[in-house]
C-alpha cells in the first residue's frame, strides 16, 4: 500500500474489526494502553473504540510531550524571557500550556515577553545569528522523535562558537515512562477489574530507537507492546495482534509499522544524541511525578550551550490545578470525562490542564471527537 488513504480504508477496518470481536474471548478483560497521543488521536478520530468489543478497552497513556511537561519546566522558560530578557523560542503547542499565576507562555507574551513560535530547533539557531546582542534560548521539548535536531543545533552552534544561544533541554524518554506505569499500583490493577495487557508502542519514537528497547518490558514485565503507525488501520491491526499475544500466553515485541520502523532504529540520529546528550538521574514529568533516568541534558562538553548552567536556574515543582485530573488521565486511571473540569471551564479555548492543549492530548481530542458520541449514547 502507497497511498494514506488505503489505511483509511472503512470496508478494511470493519473486517479488522470483526475479526478482533470473533477472537476476544468473551469471558476475557482486555486492557491496552496506547503510550503515544498520535494514537490517542487516531482511535478518537476515526472511530476505533465503536468497532472494537466492549471487554475490550483502550487506555489512553502519557504520550503527548506537551502533556508531560511539568509547570515548574514552563515556568523557567517564562521566567527566562519576563526576568532576563531573553527570546525565548519554542513549538507552537507549548505557549498554550497553563502555567503557575494565571500565566502561559502566550499570555507572557501579551505581557511583553520576547516569546516566539519557531517550527524547528534550526529556527531558533537563525534567531540567534539574527540576534548577537540578545540572549536565545530554545526551549527544547519532546520525546526521542525531537530530540535528534536540539542535538544537531547544540553542535552547529559550538562550531559556529555562537555565543548568545543555549537550549532549555526538557527532552524525554519513553522506556523510562512505560518502565514507571507498569512499577505503579495502578498497572496492577486497573480500578476493580484487571492489570494492563499490553502496550500499543509509538510510531515516530521507535523510527529513532527503534524496536529492542521494549524487548526488556516484554521480557520482564510479561507484557505484549505491538508497534503501530498512525492510521487506523494501523491501529486496528495492532490491537488485533495484541489480542492474539494474549490468548496465545505470549509476550513478545512485534512490529506493525515494518514499513518504518527496524529494530535497530536511526543510527546516525542515535549517534548526534549520544554525542550532545546524556540521561538525567530523575525528571518530573507532569502526572507522573519523578521519573528515574527518563529525560536528557546536556553533557559537559557542551556545558557552554544549557540554558540551566547559563543563568543558573533552580527547578521547583509546582502542584496542578485541585480539581485538574491530567495527572490520573496521563496515568491511565481516569478518563477525560471524569474530570469535573472537562467540557465546561476547560476547553481548547480556554485549557485548565495541559491534556486539553496538544491535538495528541487525550481531553482535546476527546471533546473534538468523542463527546457528542457521549451525549448520544446518554440520550440512548
Amino acid at each position: 500500500m502507497k497511498y494514506v488513504d488505503e489505511f483509511r480504508d472503512g470496508a478494511l477496518a470493519q473486517q479488522i474489526g470483526a475479526r478482533i470481536r470473533a477472537e476476544a474471548q468473551p469471558g476475557r478483560d482486555y486492557r491496552f494502553m496506547e503510550f503515544c497521543g498520535g494514537h490517542t488521536h487516531a482511535i478518537a478520530r476515526y472511530g476505533v473504540a465503536e468497532l472494537l468489543p466492549p471487554n475490550l478497552r483502550m487506555i489512553h497513556g502519557p504520550g503527548c510531550p506537551v502533556c508531560v511537561l511539568p509547570i515548574g519546566r514552563i515556568d523557567q522558560a517564562i521566567g527566562l524571557a519576563l526576568e532576563r530578557g531573553a527570546i525565548v523560542c519554542t513549538y507552537g503547542d507549548t505557549m498554550r500550556v497553563p502555567a503557575s499565576g494565571g500565566l502561559s507562555m502566550m499570555k507572557a507574551k501579551a505581557r511583553g515577553a520576547d516569546i516566539r513560535m519557531v517550527y524547528s530547533a534550526a529556527d531558533a539557531l537563525k534567531i540567534a545569528r539574527q540576534h548577537p546582542e540578545r540572549e536565545v534560548v530554545f526551549f527544547a521539548i519532546g520525546f526521542e522523535t525531537t530530540t535528534p535536531p536540539t542535538a544537531l543545533v547544540v553542535k552547529q552552534a559550538a562550531q559556529e562558537g555562537l555565543k548568545n544561544f543555549s537550549v532549555l533541554c526538557c527532552h524525554v524518554l519513553t522506556p523510562g515512562a512505560i518502565a514507571h506505569i507498569l512499577d505503579a499500583p495502578e498497572a496492577k490493577q486497573w480500578g476493580d477489574a484487571v492489570a494492563l495487557d499490553g502496550f500499543v508502542g509509538p510510531a515516530h519514537v521507535s523510527i529513532v530507537i527503534g524496536s529492542a528497547p521494549y524487548e526488556a518490558f516484554a521480557r520482564d514485565y510479561r507484557k505484549p507492546v505491538v508497534i503501530a503507525g498512525f492510521e487506523p488501520l494501523d491501529v486496528m491491526q495492532a490491537i488485533l495482534m495484541l489480542v492474539r499475544q494474549v490468548n496465545e500466553g505470549r509476550a513478545e515485541v512485534e512490529n506493525e509499522f515494518t514499513r518504518a520502523v527496524s529494530r535497530e532504529g536511526n543510527h546516525a540520529a542515535q549517534a548526534v544524541v549520544a554525542e550532545v546528550l546524556e540521561l538525567r538521574e530523575s525528571f518530573e514529568w507532569r502526572g507522573l511525578g519523578d521519573v528515574a533516568y527518563s529525560a536528557l541534558r546536556l553533557k559537559p562538553a557542551y556545558a557552554a550551550f544549557d540554558a540551566e548552567k547559563r543563568f543558573g536556574l533552580t527547578y521547583r515543582p509546582v502542584a496542578d490545578h485541585k480539581q485538574c485530573e491530567c495527572g490520573a488521565i496521563l496515568r491511565g486511571v481516569k478518563r477525560p470525562t471524569d474530570c469535573k473540569l472537562f467540557g465546561t471551564v476547560c476547553t481548547p479555548d480556554n485549557p485548565m490542564g495541559s491534556c486539553m492543549v496538544s491535538s495528541e492530548g487525550a481531553c482535546a481530542a476527546h471533546y473534538a471527537y468523542g463527546r457528542f458520541r457521549d451525549i448520544a449514547i446518554v440520550a440512548a
